[in-house]
């Protein structure tokens, strides 16, 4: 029996020896060295959002008030811009209840009475330490300059078992987790049953609006006032995260609510300044901060907290805008989708 014969110039049907690829050479290298420079651009960026806000931060335009004459509260506003430019911005009160009446609604920060034998001393710690601490320095200032003695009055004063104001200054991190968290969970869980997932949404941010406020006030006693405003105005905040990242996720899918989450959780928690204020922060960071929920959330809590409300308007206008945005993402998006298909 002859073997078969080949022709020449036709290809053999034999398949080739198969065997593991090759890695193209250097293309390691490319990748290695590319992460590494992305990955320490993305970590020097995470120190400047979270470090520089505070390194920049301190008394700037601060509004404080003066009683005593004009040409005394002249004098005295003139020491103050020497000895820190641009940290102070006084007026004029009539007498010292009516700066502590400015204090209590929030119109300054605090203030100085130089119409005594000593410079009586008006802050407000439970609007913020350092504010009241860079008050209260001033104060002394002013004092040394005319051999008067300093008496500091806390005009609303935190509370004998929080004097640091540690409770409320911490809430930046728990409102922006509780804003992500329950909008992957209940949509995770709940998957396709819109109803549930939006009343899941609103469930857990009453909820956890009254959790935070309860431990805020019988764990760390650090407000002393009624619970549920300051409960609904966490909630609100909750809310205000929540809804327009489970409406950025229906319209745009993962991706949305990826950019989103990340925003709030790398800008917006930073930028928030609760613990010290927005006006402790750089102007343009504290605007930023206020724009968004975290900081927007912590302001009205404080305001709501310490002042019967008082300064809280302009938070609360913001958080109702975003949870307002949520709900007509979440609304606008099936017919967003069909329009697509």
């Amino acid at each position: 029996m002859s073997a078969p014969s080949i022709t020449p110039g036709t290809p053999s049907t034999t398949p080739a020896p198969s065997g593991p690829a090759k890695p193209s050479r250097g293309k390691p290298v490319v990748i290695w060295a590319g992460l590494t420079v992305g990955l320490s651009a993305i970590l020097l960026a995470l120190l400047m959002l979270f470090i520089s806000p505070s390194l920049l931060s301190g008394p700037r335009d601060l509004q404080v008030g003066m009683v005593g004459g004009t040409e005394q509260a002249e004098r005295a506003a003139q020491l103050l811009d020497d000895q820190a430019p641009g940290a102070f911005e006084a007026r004029t009160y009539a007498d010292a209840a009516e700066l502590q009446q400015g204090i209590e609604v929030r119109d300054v920060v605090g203030g100085f009475d130089l119409s005594g034998a000593d410079v009586s001393v008006y802050v407000a710690s439970a609007g913020s330490t350092a504010i009241s601490g860079a008050v209260s320095n001033a104060g002394a200032v002013l004092a040394g300059s005319s051999g008067a003695p300093a008496r500091v009055i806390d005009v609303v004063p935190l509370p004998a078992d929080d004097p640091t104001g540690v409770g409320i200054g911490g809430l930046a991190f728990p409102l922006v987790f509780g804003g992500i968290v329950p909008a992957v969970a209940f949509s995770s869980m709940l998957a396709g049953r819109r109803g549930w997932i939006l009343g899941g949404l609103f469930g857990f941010s009453a909820a956890g609006g009254l959790v935070v406020a309860a431990v805020l006030k019988f764990v760390f006693g650090s407000i002393d006032g009624p619970v549920l405003p300051v409960a609904a105005s966490v909630g609100l905040g909750i809310a205000a995260l929540a809804l327009p990242l489970a409406g950025l996720k229906e319209v745009f899918g993962t991706k949305g609510f990826t950019v989103a989450a990340m925003s709030m959780m790398f800008v917006g928690n930073p930028f928030a300044g609760i613990a010290a204020g927005a006006q402790w922060l750089p102007a343009g960071v504290a605007v930023i901060g206020q724009l968004l929920p975290p900081g927007a959330a912590g302001t009205l809590v404080r305001a709501v907290a310490y002042f019967d409300g008082a300064g809280g308007l302009a938070a609360g206008i913001t958080l109702g805008g975003w949870a307002l945005l949520g709900l007509l993402l979440w609304f606008i998006a099936p017919r967003l989708k069909g329009a697509a298909q």
